[in-house]
């Protein structure tokens, strides 16, 4: 399998928006590949990049996504949602993690949150 994490130089997870790296954990050779993330910056960006290395799955976590790069992704690649914070967790975890993969989210996963609030 191969699974996208996206995370910063200090291997924080990072939303797709705010991720200087995008990492490719490739389960096959035991390796991470990592990627500079042209996208940074623009989370629907950022997803057409990680799309472009034909991954299985994504690593996310409440937030890291939004409606448009769910949109983009939907059918393409399977998500594996985590409250763990950083790659080593994520490395550490990865069969646990496995378990959780879905087909899609919850929709409070991608959710912008300032579409929640309501101003009259």
């Amino acid at each position: 399998m191969r699974i996208v994490v996206t995370y910063d130089k200090e291997f924080n997870l990072k939303p797709l928006d705010e991720a200087e790296i995008i990492g490719l954990i490739d389960e096959e050779k035991k390796e991470v590949e990592q990627y500079e993330n042209p996208g940074i910056g623009s989370k629907e960006m950022t997803m057409d990049a990680i799309l472009s290395l034909s991954p299985d799955a994504i690593v996310v976590s409440k937030g890291f996504l939004c409606p448009g790069s769910y949109m983009m992704s939907y059918g393409r690649i399977k998500y594996i949602p985590t409250e763990l914070k950083t790659l080593n967790d994520v490395l550490n975890h990865l069969e646990e993690l496995k378990k959780n993969m879905k087909e899609e989210l919850e929709e409070e996963m991608y959710a912008e949150e300032h579409m929640h609030h309501r101003f009259y």
